[in-house]
């Protein structure tokens, strides 16, 4: 019965489990998904995460489906060692989202009125999950940021809890004030500080950016990976330029690659201007 199942295209979730369990089969599975904890999945876990915002950003939905599958996939491997370890299964994970869901949107399943805004439920949802978090004894206000978040997200969630009891600057113009006090500390520590000491002066200054990002409304991880894609893009055209001529990033000069730079940006600024 099992191996039907595992060779039937249409067995669904059961049958990812069912295979699942039989990787992680002590006897007869295989030897690597059987040596796996917790800690070795959990890079492949972020890294199948980011392959998923990856295809989003690209809009490449042919091959989101797979990414969804191989970060479903983690999860249900995670619920294999839990299970394995006796901690807990995968209905144990199915029915906890599902209870949590259902307590957040009291004003889909309950009695609670949908007639209120985006923004009065995000303040609703928000109330909510600080009632989960005392339940769980997490009373400081920032207890339940992930540690395992990449760090500039982590910075941004951060700044965001604190904001909400008033440890916050009230003006942009404050957070501008202080990246220039930092970018300046971070001069004088380059110059006469040790390595370890430049090192907190950057993340000094990295940590008041991703504030900036929260009182201009831009999520910063976001930001941050627009820029990369730009940076990408823009680089590839320049060796693209150079490829034409012969040549590759390494037998030319700085002065020949930002010319080719400014090509492009400018190109991407008229067609910036055409687009409005």
């Amino acid at each position: 019965m099992r191996d039907e199942l595992i060779h039937d295209s249409s067995g669904g979730m059961e049958r990812l489990r069912e295979i699942m369990r039989r990787l992680r089969d002590p006897e007869t599975g295989c030897p690597w998904d059987i040596e796996q904890d917790f800690a070795t999945i959990a890079p492949y876990t972020i890294e199948e995460a980011y392959e998923v915002a990856d295809a989003i950003e690209r809009k490449a939905w042919d091959e989101l489906r797979g990414e969804l599958g191989d970060l479903l996939f983690q999860s249900v491997f995670h619920a294999q060692m839990a299970e394995d370890a006796g901690l807990f299964d995968f209905e144990d994970v199915v029915r906890d989202i599902s209870d949590k869901m259902v307590s957040r949107h009291p004003h889909v399943f309950g009695e609670e009125s949908r007639d209120k805004s985006a923004e009065q439920q995000t303040v609703d949802w928000e109330k909510v999950k600080a009632a989960e978090r005392a339940a769980k004894a997490q009373t400081g206000v920032l207890d339940g940021v992930a540690v395992g978040l990449p760090a500039l997200l982590r910075a941004y969630k951060l700044q965001k809890r604190a904001a909400r009891v008033g440890f916050d600057w009230p003006e942009v113009t404050q957070v501008l004030d202080k990246i220039a006090e930092e970018a300046g500390e971070l001069v004088e520590a380059r110059e006469n500080l040790t390595e370890a000491q430049v090192a907190e002066e950057m993340g000094d200054l990295l940590f008041v950016m991703a504030n900036l990002s929260r009182h201009l409304g831009v999520e910063p991880e976001a930001a941050l990976r627009a820029a990369n894609a730009k940076f990408t893009r823009r680089f590839s055209h320049i060796e693209a330029e150079l490829a034409a001529r012969g040549k590759t990033p390494a037998q030319s000069d700085l002065a020949e690659m930002d010319a080719l730079w400014n090509e492009v940006r400018a190109r991407d600024k008229a067609d910036a201007e055409k687009s409005e």
